[in-house]
């Protein structure tokens, strides 16, 4: 990737993103895995790390890894194994999580995106290292009021995809990019409900910054980003605190931080841990997980089109722009959208121009999704058409899009027939303006034949405001310069 320099230093970044499975139990019991229960109401003796309990495999949670692997172009490995993660915390009842560390269950793949805004079809691609399974840990609760601390086990045992990434994110701009676009794919393929404020989606970004070609320089991991604005406020005031610190004669420490959204600043937590530090070793109470091809297949059988396929569809089909496929594949909602708006329309690229336009325009300045638009795809294939059969002007277009979204009618020819929207296609009546326009603008007229463009563009503003706007604006241009030639 190309290297984005801040003050003379290379951004390095690296992610590990734990996603929530969708699964309604643990991953080694049969607890509960809803979200909002009262403080341990969800926590089984397995949970609770009683002693003679024993860890049995959620298979469902296998399935979601699997998912995944197929979803990334990853390796799914057929046998992989269990390890414990040995440390102490005291929401960690075991004293070790059970995890996956020399054998993961899905190895390698990559995640691809186009940053936002960036209509150059260049396309950004991340390296994945793997995909691991683990159970997630408790969650310590802090009443500063009556200084006392508690622990909630109902998130201990929740199954995880831990999914880490080579350090080849360059910028904020493509972290950011990246994680949405993860995001994108998880919900997708509905392994993983994607709520980042219910710790469902969570990221960690190993940040280090460094001169251009010198080794990788000492990463700081910045943990628990659960938005994707916090996450460009954290790694931006990341970055700019390493290098101040470089520049003033300061080695950066190996650190976990955390990120405070009040101050806008990351604070270490501890100094950061090394592999060797967990002492892994094999769980002995979970065999090897071995999944069979007839599996994968099968899973692979199931699997809905995935985005990035959809949008190589949508170039070849449509003939969309890659960048255009992209953004019209962010959701399976607005990708459906799109589609029933084009093939009703029969003009791909007018109804890209307006879902990726006046539709997310209004989507998000109302902050909802494209389900609840309040023009339908087919209502907007409608307002296409009538632009398309001269009926109407773009601008006409927008008011009557306005008019629909406010549910002032339900169909587009009503709005266009009630507001006097209708082009002038009189070829007759339109001369006749154009001859009085020609005739009460002389100066114009000569500076247009003397080669000013702009002249003739003025001559086209008369011409339009005689009609009201609604002459047709091509049907005026060629008329128009036929009768000054």
């Amino acid at each position: 990737m190309n290297a984005q320099l801040i003050n003379g230093y290379e951004v390095v970044i690296g992610f590990e993103t734990h996603a929530q499975l969708q699964t309604k139990s643990k991953i080694f019991s049969r607890a509960s895995t809803a979200f909002g229960a009262a403080p341990n109401t969800q926590a089984s003796v397995v949970d609770m790390a009683l002693p003679g309990t024993l860890p049995v495999m959620n298979r469902e949670a296998v399935a979601c890894a699997i998912k995944l692997g197929l979803a990334l172009g990853s390796h799914i490995a057929p046998r992989s194994v269990f390890a414990r993660k040995n440390y102490f915390y005291p929401d960690l009842p075991k004293g070790y999580q059970i995890s996956q560390f020399e054998i993961p269950v899905v190895q390698g793949g990559e995640v691809s995106f186009f940053l936002d805004g960036d209509k150059k079809n260049v396309r950004k691609t991340v390296r994945l290292v793997r995909a691991h399974l683990e159970e997630d840990a408790g969650k310590s609760l802090h009443d500063a009021f009556q200084g006392m601390s508690g622990i909630d086990l109902n998130r201990a045992g929740t199954p995880l995809l831990e999914i880490v990434t080579e350090p080849d994110i360059r910028s904020t701009e493509e972290a950011v990019a990246y994680a949405k676009e993860l995001h994108k794919i998880v919900t997708w393929i509905g392994i993983c409900d994607g709520n980042m404020q219910e710790g469902s989606f969570r990221c960690d970004a190993n940040v280090s910054v460094r001169k251009p070609g010198q080794p990788l320089g000492t990463r700081r991991e910045i943990k628990n980003l659960n938005s994707f604005r916090f996450m460009q406020q954290a790694i931006d005031f990341e970055i700019r605190w390493q290098i101040e610190q470089l520049e003033d004669g300061h080695a950066i420490q190996q650190a976990t931080v955390l990120f405070d959204p009040d101050t806008g600043e990351t604070r270490a937590m501890r100094t950061k841990e090394d592999s060797a530090d967990y002492r892994y070793f094999p769980d002995p109470d979970l065999p090897p997980l071995c999944i069979s091809s007839e599996w994968i297949e099968q899973t692979r059988a199931q699997m809905p089109e995935l985005p990035r396929k959809m949008a190589e569809r949508f170039v070849a089909d449509y003939g969309l722009p890659e960048y255009d496929a992209a953004t019209l594949t962010q959701s399976p909602q607005m990708a459906a959208y799109f589609e029933q708006a084009a093939q009703k329309s029969g003009q791909p690229k007018l109804a890209s121009n307006w879902v990726m336009g006046e539709i997310s325009k209004r989507l998000n300045a109302e902050e909802i999704g494209i389900e609840s638009a309040q023009v339908t795809a087919q209502q907007l294939a409608q307002i296409i058409q009538r632009i398309q059969d001269g009926t109407i002007s773009h601008n006409a277009a927008r008011q009557v899009f306005d008019a629909l979204w406010r549910g002032e009618a339900s169909d587009a020819d009503a709005v266009i027939e009630a507001k006097g929207l209708k082009q002038m296609n009189d070829t007759g009546a339109l001369e006749k303006i154009i001859d009085e326009v020609i005739a009460a603008n002389p100066a114009n007229v000569e500076q247009y034949r003397a080669g000013k463009d702009k002249a003739f563009n003025a001559l086209v503003g008369q011409v339009m405001k005689a009609s009201k706007g609604k002459a047709n604006p091509q049907q005026v241009n060629e008329l128009l310069r036929a009768k000054l030639a």
